[in-house]
């Protein structure tokens, strides 16, 4: 996928449909349920359509709008609350690659999404991206 050569090495894609969803997961090999748990594994989601459930119930679930979405979950419950809409897919793709490496280069401060502070998490997070935050 050459539309992806400027993906962060941290980012993988989990998957991409043909239908031209794109799932992409931060670090995969550390959010394994011991390093960091697995429910946390940082998510990035470009859909057709705006998503209208969390992941992890049911991802193909989605309205029936024309337009490119793109979400950034840290966890099922907890995502980046901007609303990244596009009407072609090569601009989402452009958003998705944008947020992957600044999530990657610590640019996204996700304490503030949290609305229960896990500051042994954060601070772990933090080495891991290399995020300059002070907890």
């Amino acid at each position: 996928m050459t539309e992806l050569e400027s993906l962060p090495d941290a980012w993988e894609v989990w998957s991409a449909g043909d239908d031209g969803r794109l799932v992409l997961a931060y670090r995969p090999d550390v959010f394994n349920g011991e390093a960091f748990p697995a429910a946390c594994l940082p998510t990035l989601y470009l859909t057709h359509g705006k998503r209208t459930r969390r992941p992890g119930t049911n991802p193909t679930d989605r309205t029936l709008e024309d337009d490119w979405f793109v979400t950034l979950y840290l966890e099922p419950d907890v995502s980046l609350n901007d609303t990244h809409r596009f009407e072609t897919r090569a601009e989402g793709v452009e958003c998705t690659l944008e947020l992957a490496r600044q999530f990657d280069n610590g640019e996204i401060d996700y304490r503030d999404l949290y609305q229960v502070p896990r500051e042994r998490y954060f601070e772990r997070l933090d080495e891991l991206t290399g995020s300059g935050a002070e907890s």
